[in-house]
């Protein structure tokens, strides 16, 4: 076995691979960039690197940095993670000519599939389903429209040495594809250095379904069920699960089997994961389609360890090792569901733009080890949480904007849906712009609880945007209740009491409480250790229980005996109530004032229709328009880079360009001003 691992990655895989790698007893080094100087990474391995500048240019895929780390720690493996150099070719070689072992596969294994038109060709021959589509290189925007109407639309286009949802794009029709042809092929070459795009059929109404794989050197090949990963947004996935709603016994056999066929004829050993596509209008089974495969560890890996109890990670360090896989196919049990959601750094109120800044607070839920070997160690459930951030630390636009992973097992998914609601309730996040209450909304909508699934969730059920989970009338009541028990707590303190509910109200025993539209006239009646709300004199109390002090941030009550947890903010007329994926205004008035509350002048802000606005920080790459340009709604007007995506800004109306305020090459903040209109 090694003796001292080296990651040559950062954040929260980086930390991943050290928490195995020191319950195996392996010495671990990280390396760095200057940007992750004080990184949970840095701080939790036994030695520490620097690589160089904060640009992954010049940091983390500097292979010859990483490898001369290597030998000045002695480290005699590296796990390469996933991103920066995990699937190159030449990394793989260069570890195996400096005597150095490569946690992954073999270096044949990743260039046959790490070219996206040579992987399909050797997937169709190994006897893997593909999808139809032209694999030859396409020499420019002409022969791409003429091969995309020869196919049929809608198709995508894709950059060939791809992934992570980046150099991707759809098309409907010949404009989609003059637009996004070129586009593609720049974003290929700036994020992987190959500007190559192929086309292939969209299928429509389809899921994302993926196989794990894991071999040995010895030929021994098994697959770990599958993960369902359609819902998506921008062709980066959002949420994750094991096993899928949709696939039967005889599917998974069936798409194992096959996974199983093109790792073997390739050579595969160690971890990796074959990326299908599925019809979900299909009904025979036989509806899956080749898209890639991944030749290192996913980001969801998670979700496969749960329910099959293994710990991919000491697997593939065993693997690298030479050690021969413990279990068979037949040994292979998938127990309970698991569910992950990616925390990121981007904003769902405003289109999901990403976010920079600072971690002002961060103080993510507790999380449980996952019980390796005992999956049902805990048969309620658990909760798990994979990052490498910390409270006051950055996240800057260098990097991939996700700052956590939040994985929950439960016997069901319905159990595993129910504890991300409760978890997400306890993350505390604030300084930057972040997913937490889409996420949320995500686990409790209809659509997900039935488990009907494709990639196009998310433009399907919010076509004009996120703006919070939908709250029930049962939780608006809750939510009222426990406005009127914080009040009480609040009065309780200022008055230098207990703070606790119990004992006689401080104040008035009337409260009113308004929250949006509805109006509750309250009556209050305290008992040992809680209180009763009575929100309607025909219906029973909301009976209140639980503690809370002013200043801490998160309440938990239990309402009519169900937690409930929430983030509670102090207003200038009661409280904002934060859970369950939204934000709520709660004001609490003595009965009286509440007759006038209606008549309060909200602060109105200001029309910036006629400006367009840089959504994000970033790069202005291209201005499409000049003053006194008449423009359509649509229109391209500009193109704005960040975090290696291109992001094409268009008119939202008709109308004139008064004023052109910014040139391409400039860097804008967010709400830059880039244009004005007449």
């Amino acid at each position: 076995m090694f003796k001292k691992i080296l990651v040559a990655n950062r954040g929260e895989i980086a930390c991943r691979v050290f928490r195995t790698a020191k319950r195996m007893g392996i010495a671990t080094v990280a390396v760095y960039s200057d940007a992750d100087a004080r990184a949970p990474h840095v701080l939790m391995a036994d030695e520490a690197v620097r690589l160089g500048p904060a640009p992954a240019a010049e940091s983390y895929l500097k292979a010859d940095l990483i490898l001369a780390a290597a030998k000045e720690t002695g480290a005699d493996c590296i796990h390469p993670g996933y991103g920066f150099l995990s699937e190159r070719e030449s990394f793989a070689k260069a570890c195996a000519e400096a005597g150095i072992a490569f946690v992954g596969p073999p270096p044949g294994a990743i260039a046959a599939m790490g070219d996206k038109i040579e992987s399909k060709k050797l997937a169709k021959e190994a006897g893997v389903n593909v999808v139809p589509g032209y694999l030859g290189e396409i020499a420019d925007t002409d022969e791409a429209v003429k091969i995309a109407s020869d196919i049929g639309y809608p198709v995508m286009m894709k950059a060939s040495a791809g992934g992570g949802g980046k150099g991707m794009r759809l098309a409907y029709g010949e404009q989609d594809v003059r637009e996004g042809f070129e586009a593609t092929k720049r974003e290929g070459l700036a994020s992987f250095g190959d500007d190559r795009v192929f086309i292939e059929k969209f299928i429509e109404s389809p899921r994302h379904i993926e196989i794990q794989v894991l071999g040995d050197q010895h030929g021994n090949i098994v697959y770990l069920g599958e993960r369902e990963c359609s819902i998506q947004r921008r062709h980066q996935k959002v949420v994750e699960e094991a096993p899928s709603p949709f696939v039967s016994p005889e599917m998974r056999r069936a798409m194992g089997e096959q996974a199983v066929a093109l790792a073997r004829a390739v050579g595969y050993y160690s971890a990796g994961t074959v990326e299908l596509i599925v019809s979900g209008a299909d009904t025979t089974g036989q509806g899956f389609y080749f898209l890639e495969m991944n030749t290192r560890l996913q980001v969801e890996h998670p979700v496969t360890e749960a329910i099959t109890g293994l710990d991919l990670v000491e697997q593939m360090i065993r693997v690298a090792s030479g050690e021969k896989l413990a279990f068979t196919q037949d040994d292979v049990t998938l127990t309970g569901w698991a569910i992950e959601n990616r925390v990121y750094a981007e904003d769902p109120y405003r289109g999901f733009l990403p976010s920079t800044g600072r971690l002002v607070r961060y103080q993510p839920p507790a999380s449980q080890d996952t019980p390796y070997g005992d999956v049902m160690a805990d048969a309620a459930g658990y909760v798990r949480v994979d990052d490498g951030v910390k409270e006051g630390g950055e996240v800057s636009m260098f990097y991939d904007p996700m700052i956590a992973k939040l994985i929950t097992w439960g016997p069901t998914r319905d159990a595993a849906a129910d504890l991300q609601v409760a978890a997400l309730d306890r993350f505390e996040l604030e300084g930057l712009g972040n997913n937490i209450d889409f996420l949320s909304a995500l686990m409790q909508h209809p659509r997900f609880r039935e488990g009907a699934l494709t990639t196009g969730f998310i433009a399907e059920e919010y076509p004009d945007g996120f703006a919070g989970a939908a709250a029930t009338p049962e939780l608006i009541r809750r939510l009222a209740a426990i406005a009127v028990a914080l009040d009480i707590a609040r009065a309780a303190h200022a008055a230098d009491l207990s703070g606790q509910m119990a004992g006689p109200p401080p104040l008035s025993p009337h409260r009113a409480v308004l929250i949006g539209d509805t109006r509750f006239d309250t009556t209050i009646e305290p008992y040992e250790g809680g209180l009763l709300v009575r929100l309607d004199a025909d219906e029973p109390p909301v009976d209140v229980i639980g503690q809370w002090r002013p200043g801490e941030r998160l309440a938990a009550f239990r309402v009519d005996g169900d937690l409930l947890t929430v983030a509670v903010t102090r207003t200038r007329s009661g409280w904002r109530l934060r859970t369950r994926g939204a934000a709520h205004e709660a004001r609490v008035y003595s009965p009286r004032v509440a007759e006038l509350a209606g008549y309060m002048i909200e602060k109105v802000p200001p029309d910036m229709s006629r400006f367009l606005l840089c959504p994000m920080p970033g790069l202005l790459t291209r201005v499409d328009v000049e003053p006194g340009d008449k423009v359509e709604a649509g229109q391209p007007l500009a193109v704005v880079e960040a975090m290696k995506m291109e992001n094409i800004l268009r008119a939202e109306k008709a109308g004139v360009v008064k004023a052109v305020n910014y040139g391409a090459g400039e860097s804008l903040a967010v709400d830059a001003a880039i244009l004005e209109f007449e």
